[in-house]
């Protein structure tokens, strides 16, 4: 008993001080993080960053101050510094190899919050996948694709892919090509097809619609059809477009060589 009694008046002799101490600065530490993170995250709120960002980075902030509170505690209690480098390091080393692939993506998320490559609405393309962005957050992208299928795209997969955004500009033009025998009227077919392009609805007079002759194949004309509209009326435009220049062509008697083709077999069957 002597002995157990004479080793706690040693330890106390010895770390009473040091744990008094570190318990004072424990509970100092602890108003003085929650004045700091007061005022950081006020700072962090008059930033124009994406909501999500700001959260993220109140939180790296609250951790990196009681990390740096634990630190100069441990320091106090005397503990080799060096070891807890040590097992910080290692301890970091197996979480970073473990969470490698949801670091990657968090990285990625991040990324897409700050520099904004698409937002929540737009229509992209990307990682093999697209469709109209739903939800970003912090790790995955979640994608809605026309036929209402919904894809939840890794962020990290789309920071290292190419990303296109049909969304960014507020309009966009329809391309279609239709093959033309060669023994039509080249103007005529440009005409009717501008005229067909103009009548459409939602397209735009400015710029004004294109018609033209873009390439020779053998026996055939290539003529493309070039129309601007507004982003969000594109498909509209775009099958209203095929209907009304398909339309025009046929009542023009403006046939193209495959359907030529097939109706020179069909009367060759019959002889």
């Amino acid at each position: 008993m002597e002995q157990f009694t004479k080793n706690v008046i040693d330890f106390v002799t010895t770390y009473g001080g040091k744990i008094i101490l570190a318990i004072l600065v424990l509970i100092i530490g602890y108003f003085v993080i929650k004045a700091l993170n007061r005022a950081a995250g006020k700072a962090i709120e008059k930033t124009k960053l994406d909501n999500t960002v700001k959260l993220i980075l109140k939180k790296l902030v609250k951790i990196l101050l009681y990390v740096i509170l634990v630190i100069s505690v441990i320091e106090i209690l005397g503990v080799s510094m060096s070891s807890v480098v040590a097992i910080l390091a290692s301890c970091g080393l197996a979480v970073g190899l473990a969470l490698q692939g949801a670091l990657g993506n968090l990285a990625g998320g991040l990324m897409i919050l700050i520099f904004k490559p698409f937002q929540i609405g737009d229509y992209v393309e990307s990682a093999g996948v697209q469709g109209v962005v739903q939800d970003i957050s912090i790790f995955y992208t979640t994608l809605m694709t026309l036929d209402n299928k919904k894809v939840l795209v890794p962020n990290g997969d789309l920071m290292n892919a190419t990303i296109t955004n049909y969304s960014a500009a507020d309009k966009r033009r329809v391309d279609l090509d239709y093959k033309i025998t060669n023994d039509i009227d080249a103007e005529l077919v440009k005409r009717v097809l501008l005229t067909a392009a103009g009548e459409t609805a939602g397209v735009m007079s400015d710029p004004a619609p294109f018609a033209r002759m873009t390439a020779v194949d053998d026996d055939t004309y290539i003529f493309t059809v070039r129309a601007w509209c507004e982003t969000a009326k594109y498909w509209d435009v775009y099958f209203d477009l095929i209907e009304n220049c398909s339309k025009a062509l046929s009542d023009n008697n403006i046939d193209d060589p495959e359907e030529r083709i097939a109706v020179r077999i069909v009367k060759g069957d019959e002889d």
